[in-house]
């Protein structure tokens, strides 16, 4: 029987309880008034609107009701379990997908929503809608489209789609791949062929229990001559039983870190045969003859590489503000330590380092929002003008368009990878955070941060990403060097939001200028490729930097414009704490202000000051703050983060009711080795008399 609660306090002081299991609610309670804003409308503020906050409570307000997605055991599923019940949340949200086909934005609405039930669930949609269709709808003639879609590709009726790009021994070198696609003449097919283990198909989620057709990258080669690495529509599985196509052999690659629901396999092709009219021809084309006609642009045919880097940065911030919400919610109730004993003890909010861990990443994660809305308005932009391209020779609309697709390209790889990392680290450090309790399945940490962790790494490898950011910033450079208004901070308060924009411009153009000369030094002696390779380190910080940079002008672009709109002048107060917070903690952690002289070592000191100034300002209104993330207890599914702070009981009931049935109290491994191991026969006593 569980431990009856003590109801009245043992912990009075000056007349106010301090029993853990009746003051962490009222002391949350008490954090939630001091909010001076309106937390609704700072809500309709970071979902862009009434209507659009509207639409997302709808929709979750759907998935919590849906039985479908109770989560009262999702923290102890073993992995075939996993996988079932992944399918159940894949054939729902579906099925809510398509009821909105075709509304781009409002599908990603949704799956922000996804992201925070069910990565599994989420990875294993998006991989069918924003890789596999969104490569056929991006790479295929209207005529491919079309076709593809009345074989019940637009809405997954016996048909399921994968995205094989990935190989056992190529990942980020996309065009290393060494998947075969041989024309044949004489038949009008493409053979697809892996011509060795290296070469199989690895990581395909989808592959191993779901998918009858696949996206396969692979090499085309025609008349021995290799174009590279071209689309490919291959079928998988038959239609009426499920069963492998001839020459098709894949399996599961098995347990992971995370993600467990997701149906990771791996795929070897055989002389697969397959039309020629199922290479997505977009782009590059082959016709009946054999003539190849290549793109002006190999990036074209990548769309779906940077609807999915983009689509990442945004789960960024869907899922750190989980985390973050948690962790602040739990050091706004916890008390731990003081310097008074006749006083209670201390809020773990209430400490300096305390704030410093939590703090500005509340702040990066409001800055991250600003940044991945913009991100996400350049996409929506560029991918309408591509969908409006409708011929290679109309070369003023072409240039245009590849300047867009350039820049997002870019933009995206530097702002998928540092959003990514920075989430990673949220969560970590909100889990140590949260002390012991966070090492709790029960609160979400663990497995929040093993599904998280391969973002990293897929969707192309952060570091890899940050070196091509690094080496677009540089060629961009070449072209034009950019200008520094102001190389030093002076006498200026570091504080105002013009200065925090021109010290981030002065540092950003003054890193970039620098790698520039580099490379133009570099390749007096050695070709493009080897210079760039020597500037590898310099490519990584200025990817760091100008991406840093990006965050920080979107945010404080973002309160301007809310302020011109007429946002209410408390909410615009509030977020102006958070963005000086986040660009002066970001100074704080960069040392390329040092190293250009931007700021002196007194300076830094003052930042510092300054940083923990805002972060005792920033403390006072934290609670609203995550509130107005708008996340209920079934999003947060965390019982030390519960909107109600009742941190101990919600904790102990959902530990119990999980784990202690009432009436055996044995293992079940019980009589096959606990009691023969406390009853095992005593070893021969000594004879001492042998020793002496």
């Amino acid at each position: 029987m569980a431990l009856q609660p003590n109801l009245t306090s043992n912990v009075t002081i000056n007349g106010k309880d301090y029993n853990t299991y009746t003051e962490p609610s009222v002391a949350l309670a008490g954090e939630r008034a001091k909010t001076k804003f309106d937390v609704r409308q700072l809500t309709y503020f970071l979902d862009g609107g009434k209507e659009i906050t509207e639409k997302l409570e709808s929709f979750a307000t759907t998935i919590e009701r849906d039985p479908t997605f109770s989560n009262d055991d999702s923290y102890d599923l073993p992995l075939e379990k996993a996988r079932e019940v992944t399918m159940k949340h894949v054939a729902k949200v579906a099925e809510y997908t398509f009821q909105v086909s075709g509304d781009v934005q409002e599908i990603a609405r949704r799956m922000s929503i996804v992201s925070l039930v069910s990565q599994s669930a989420l990875t294993r949609i998006r991989i069918y809608l924003g890789l596999f269709m969104n490569g056929i709808r991006g790479s295929g003639t209207d005529a491919q489209i079309s076709y593809w879609e009345s074989k019940g590709a637009s809405n997954a009726k016996k048909f399921y789609g994968c995205f094989a790009m990935t190989e056992l021994g190529h990942g980020s070198n996309v065009a290393g791949l060494e998947t075969t696609a041989t024309f044949d003449r004489q038949t009008d097919e493409f053979i697809i062929n892996t011509p060795h283990s290296g070469a199989c198909k690895w990581w395909i989620g989808g592959a191993a229990h779901t998918a009858t057709h696949a996206l396969v990258f692979a090499r085309l080669i025609v008349d021995g001559k290799d174009y590279g690495v071209k689309n490919f529509v291959v079928p998988l599985r038959n239609v009426h039983d499920h069963s492998l196509k001839q020459g098709i052999a894949l399996g599961d690659i098995g347990k992971k870190m995370g993600r467990d629901g997701v149906d990771n396999g791996w795929i070897q092709f055989s002389n697969v045969r397959i039309p020629r009219t199922f290479m997505l021809m977009r782009y590059a084309k082959v016709d009946r003859n054999g003539k190849v006609t290549e793109p002006p642009m190999a990036q074209l045919a990548y769309g779906p590489l940077i609807i999915g880097r983009v689509n990442i940065s945004l789960d960024s911030f869907s899922v750190g503000k989980r985390f973050i919400t948690i962790a602040i919610r739990y050091a706004a109730a916890r008390r731990q330590f003081g310097s008074d004993p006749h006083a209670p003890e201390s809020k773990i909010l209430d400490y300096t380092h305390h704030q410093r861990r939590l703090l500005p990443r509340l702040a990066y994660l409001y800055a991250m929002k600003a940044g991945v809305d913009e991100l996400l308005d350049l996409q929506y932009s560029t991918t309408s003008k591509l969908d409006n391209l409708q011929t290679s020779s109309d070369k003023a609309t072409l240039s245009s368009v590849l300047a867009d697709l350039k820049d997002l390209f870019a933009q995206s790889a530097g702002i998928k990878a540092f959003s990514t990392w920075a989430t990673s680290e949220i969560i970590d450090e909100c889990r140590q955070a949260c002390g012991g309790h966070g090492y709790s399945a029960y609160n979400g940490f663990g497995q929040g941060y093993g599904d998280w962790a391969v973002n990293c790494t897929w969707e192309g490898d952060n570091n890899v990403l940050c070196l091509s950011n690094g080496r677009a910033l540089i060629q961009k450079g070449l072209k034009k060097t950019l200008p520094v208004r102001c190389k030093s901070l002076g006498r200026r308060d570091i504080r105002d939001f013009d200065v925090i924009l021109e010290a981030w411009e002065s540092v950003s153009s003054q890193a970039i200028n620098h790698a520039v000369a580099l490379y133009r030094e570099l390749t007096k002696s050695l070709n493009p490729t080897q210079a760039f390779e020597e500037l590898s380190q310099h490519r990584f910080e200025i990817a760091r930097i100008n991406t840093r940079y990006f965050f920080v002008r979107a945010f404080i672009n973002r309160i301007q414009k809310a302020k011109d709109d007429g946002t209410d002048g408390s909410i615009i107060d509030v977020l102006s704490d958070l963005a000086r917070l986040f660009s002066l903690w970001s100074i704080e952690k960069e040392g390329a202000f040092l190293k250009y002289g931007f700021i002196t070592s007194d300076q830094l000191d003052q930042i510092t000051d300054h940083v923990d100034s805002y972060c005792k300002r920033v403390r006072e209104q934290a609670i609203g703050l995550t509130d107005a993330f708008n996340l209920s207890d079934f999003m947060i599914n965390s019982p030390i983060g519960n909107y109600d702070g009742d941190v101990y009981k919600n904790y102990f009931s959902k530990v119990t009711r999980r784990n202690n049935p009432r009436k055996n109290f044995k293992a079940p491994y019980h009589d096959q080795l606990i009691k023969p191991f406390l009853f095992r026969k005593e070893d021969s006593p000594i004879d001492r008399s042998e020793l002496e």
